[in-house]
């Protein structure tokens, strides 16, 4: 018999039914590879975004780039907020006061603690796997390290963005491999634990309650525990391309890669509401 191509767990996303009772609320997403396609913010991708805020859901970016990007898409995006660093902070703005919201997990002076070891990996990374590179966006982080295997350099060997991921972990990291960069930071935090307090925080929502309430949409492996966590998970169709190294697979895969799929997604759902 055949392997199926969706990768083990998922359905397509044409089977996507919510069950009765369970009106979706809220629309979670990670965004390279998933929102983007090849870096790029496609026109259809962010009508798409329109298109589920205008509809009333909650919309939130959950994204490993940096703070200084989360910074303009609270601002200027169609959405509620963003978790940003891989659950390092999150941000919103608030239109009425005119202030932009952060909310960081870690004080400044951890982070500034955890910085000066954080650089010290860094550079042992960089002298121990030729061809990785500290990623363009490292400049604007406050809280983690994200080592480039294929978004600015040539792309890695599996083996050596593994030994990156070794080697993080080796010196006490939690360490995330995205579709780009291999992420790296000290605490126990995570996407979904900081999804968990800005929805809290800032829409009064228990998450742990309320978990078949929302839809998810990742593309890779650092987007595992979300897609375990949240019934309706959703992997556009690059994710196949992870299927033997994701933990826990989307319950469901577009037809469609990249931000193509994620319009896919919205639309289905809109069309479920």
């Amino acid at each position: 018999m055949c392997a199926d191509p969706r990768g083990p767990g998922m359905k397509p996303l044409s089977d996507f039914q919510v069950p009765a009772g369970d009106g979706i609320t809220g629309l979670l997403f990670d965004i390279d590879d998933t929102l983007t396609t090849r870096g790029s913010l496609t026109a259809a991708a962010y009508a798409a975004l329109h298109r589920a805020k205008a509809a009333g859901l909650i919309v939130v970016p959950i994204t490993g780039r940096p703070a200084g990007w989360c910074d303009q898409i609270a601002r200027l995006w169609p959405v509620d907020g963003v978790v940003g660093e891989n659950g390092a902070f999150y941000m919103a703005y608030d239109a009425g006061s005119r202030k932009l919201v952060m909310r960081c997990v870690k004080s400044e002076a951890e982070r500034a603690a955890d910085r000066v070891r954080l650089d010290a990996v860094a550079q042992d990374i960089l002298d121990a796997v030729p061809g990785a590179a500290l990623a363009s966006d490292q400049a604007y982080r406050i809280a983690d390290i994200a080592i480039d295997f294929c978004e600015d350099v040539p792309r890695l060997a599996p083996q050596d963005v593994e030994r990156i991921r070794r080697i993080m972990e080796a010196r006490g990291l939690t360490a995330k491999v995205s579709s780009i960069h291999v992420n790296g930071w000290f605490g126990g935090y995570d996407k979904l634990s900081t999804t968990r307090l800005f929805l809290a925080e800032r829409h009064g929502i228990d998450l742990d309650a309320s978990a078949s309430r929302f839809v998810f949409v990742g593309d890779s492996p650092n987007d595992a525990p979300m897609f375990a966590y949240f019934p309706h998970s959703v992997g556009v169709a690059n994710v196949r391309a992870f299927s033997d190294r994701l933990a826990t697979p989307p319950a469901y895969v577009t037809a469609s890669e990249c931000g193509a799929g994620f319009a896919e997604v919205v639309d289905a759902l809109l069309g479920v509401r």
